[in-house]
């Protein structure tokens, strides 16, 4: 049995995006702490917005993540894991700064959602083109 390759190069931006994450969340619970609001956002816009950037990173990031991850195990040269790792990321951080600046159009939450979905694209084919 092949030994499986650790994929070193796409954990570096799993455990970045683990770091987004944790400071999305505790955004969330500072406006819950502040507020008092333990379930829900009891009507506070400012904590709906924030549970809802917290939500759209944790919807997007584990399949961009994971496709990540299979792409470098699959043999994908460590630069085009840096290059997709670092745009996925950026894309997130642009995506969150535009929808907590305002919860309508925003050119962050714009261009972070159409980058991050072009990039989930773009490996969701590579990884097919490389399976087949």
């Amino acid at each position: 049995m092949a030994a499986i390759m650790f994929p070193a190069t796409a954990a570096i931006y799993c455990a970045l995006s683990v770091l987004l994450v944790l400071v999305l969340a505790m955004r969330v619970v500072t406006v819950r702490r502040s507020e008092q609001i333990g379930i829900g956002d009891d009507g506070n816009r400012r904590l709906a917005r924030r549970i809802r950037v917290h939500a759209n990173a944790l919807e997007n990031l584990p399949l961009a993540l994971l496709l990540l991850v299979l792409l470098e195990m699959s043999g994908v040269a460590s630069a085009w894991i840096h290059g997709l790792g670092a745009t996925l990321l950026a894309a997130r951080v642009w995506h969150a700064s535009g929808l907590s600046a305002r919860s309508g159009y925003s050119l962050g939450r714009f261009w972070g959602t159409l980058v991050t979905w072009l990039l989930m694209l773009g490996m969701a084919g590579g990884l097919l083109l490389r399976s087949l």
